[in-house]
């Protein structure tokens, strides 16, 4: 059975920085990509970071600079550094496991979320 479970989430002043972590069991993390997604109250999830099974890394606009992904398929482990954090990023964020390897490729496995808070 296939898990992945965010955590690291909070309230953080506009400015700081935060690291989520997605913990992933049950499948064989170099065989999938991973995507983060956030979805704000009234608006619809967004992707906001794309790391492919290989190094390649995709960000939009609203968090290329500010926003990084990584993986350590040792430990399973799937994390987003966001920096540089506006009141805008507030929304619950989600971990994605995909076998696709393209940003518009279908999520196979979604996280619960974890809550992030912005405050100005």
């Amino acid at each position: 059975q296939v898990q992945l479970v965010e955590s690291g989430g909070g309230v953080v002043l506009a400015g700081g920085s935060l690291r989520l972590s997605c913990a992933a069991s049950g499948l064989t993390l170099s065989r999938y990509a991973f995507d983060w997604f956030r979805q704000a109250p009234g608006k619809e999830r967004e992707l906001v970071a794309h790391l492919a099974q290989g190094p390649h890394t995709y960000y939009p606009a609203a968090t290329e600079g500010r926003f990084t992904i990584s993986r350590d398929n040792a430990k399973n482990m799937v994390y987003l550094q966001m920096n540089r954090l506006e009141p805008e990023d507030t929304a619950i964020y989600y971990c994605a496991a995909k076998i696709s390897p393209t940003v518009r490729g279908r999520v196979d496995y979604w996280g619960q979320g974890t809550q992030v808070t912005v405050s100005s």
